[in-house]
């Protein structure tokens, strides 16, 4: 037998696998109907799909430049002015990622050292405290309670100290569905005045906020923006998570430490899709409908629960739903999952994965992006119970 050397000792040793990827296998082994992963069932609109045809054809099929591809840039810009009426210099303070997920990445080691504090807000998305442990960071916790999880400014005071480095935001909020009002980044703007503190934004539901509310983005107020990574998502935006397209706006002092990382973990991103979405990107409906598009969604989704047992809470933004079962089963949430999946034929999440000790509030979270056959199937099934 060969002599191999003694493994590696592991420098995340408690990350196993994601619970959205353990939950989308459990869903196609049992042939569930899969609203726990967070990704469209639909195409985007064909015209999408000719403009990556007509680029790859045209030609540009090489490496763009790091920072990505000119008109892409170009239309980022023009689009963050348009909606929060601050303009972003094309050439420095805008780059073109690979996805959102590698865009917070590449922040974090980008600007987080040994030692240094980070702040997050827990429920937490999964991604965020991996990150920060591999760079040496030390994460501090603000708890988001239910049923409305707002933030606790004065909890998140208490965590501010002379080490504190980075706070991550996520507006709107997954897995929670809530949103962040303008007082929120009011009472942000005051914690953070004055300090070395970086605000790193994930935005990546910009542009599905319901009910008419506008979405606080930090790049509205120059306080903020002045101190903030803004990191935004095509595939949440377009329908083609798959294509891992994404980008991160924030002053060139910031940016210019982010493409230090990113030149070499990345270097840069697939060129025509670049091309296609600059295209794409060229009428502002695309975004601008988002909201009423899956507002259409989420109201079919409650309504078809409307007599079921669960308890829908509010569901401000994202395409995700919140739901407490206590009426249908008393068991832990990862269990009802796991139930439910099996036995019911509906995939769900269960929101204990986004806390450190697993804190079960006996919530669960359901996607509702998804075609409408889809949803009026799983919502039957539901109903059911």
């Amino acid at each position: 037998m060969p002599n191999f050397p003694a493994p590696v000792e592991s420098r995340l040793p408690a990350v196993g696998t994601t619970i959205f990827t353990v939950m989308s296998a459990l869903a196609q082994q049992c042939g569930a109907i899969n609203l726990s992963q967070g990704y469209p069932d639909f195409n985007a609109e064909d015209e999408l799909f000719d403009r990556v045809a007509h680029w790859m054809r045209a030609g540009a099929n090489q490496y763009a430049p790091m920072a990505g591809v000119a008109a892409l840039r170009q239309a980022i810009a023009a689009k963050i002015e348009a909606l929060y009426g601050v303009r972003y210099d094309v050439d420095r303070e805008i780059t073109v990622t690979a996805g959102a997920t590698q865009a917070l990445f590449t922040a974090i080691a980008a600007l987080v050292r040994p030692g240094d504090e980070v702040v997050v807000f827990e429920p937490v998305y999964d991604s965020y405290v991996p990150a920060i442990m591999l760079q040496g960071g030390v994460v501090r916790r603000a708890r988001l309670r239910a049923p409305d999880y707002h933030p606790d400014w004065a909890e998140v005071a208490g965590l501010i100290g002379p080490r504190t480095r980075m706070i991550i935001i996520n507006t709107p909020h997954n897995p929670t569905a809530t949103i962040w009002r303008g007082e929120d980044m009011d009472a942000l703007a005051r914690l953070t005045a004055g300090s070395g503190i970086v605000v790193l934004a994930d935005e990546v539901y910009e542009h599905i906020v319901f009910d008419g509310v506008r979405h606080e983005s930090v790049a509205r107020r120059p306080a903020l923006a002045e101190r903030a990574l803004v990191v935004s998502s095509f595939g949440k935006t377009y329908h083609v998570t798959g294509w891992k397209v994404g980008y991160v706006a924030g002053p060139r002092e910031l940016m210019d430490e982010f493409r230090k990382v990113h030149q070499f973990n990345v270097f840069t991103v697939n060129t025509p899709v670049q091309y296609a979405l600059a295209d794409y990107m060229s009428d502002p409906s695309r975004h601008l409908g988002l909201a009423d598009f899956y507002q259409a969604k989420r109201d079919r989704f409650r309504a078809a629960l409307a007599g079921a047992r669960f308890e829908l809470l509010p569901s401000c933004g994202t395409y995700f739903q919140l739901a407490r079962y206590q009426a249908i089963r008393d068991l832990p949430d990862r269990e009802f999952v796991d139930w439910l999946t099996r036995d019911v034929g509906v995939a769900a999440i269960p929101v204990s994965a986004f806390f450190e000790d697993g804190r079960d509030e006996r919530v669960i979270r359901f996607c509702f992006a998804k075609a409408e056959a889809t949803l009026d199937e799983a919502c039957a099934r539901l109903r059911a119970l």
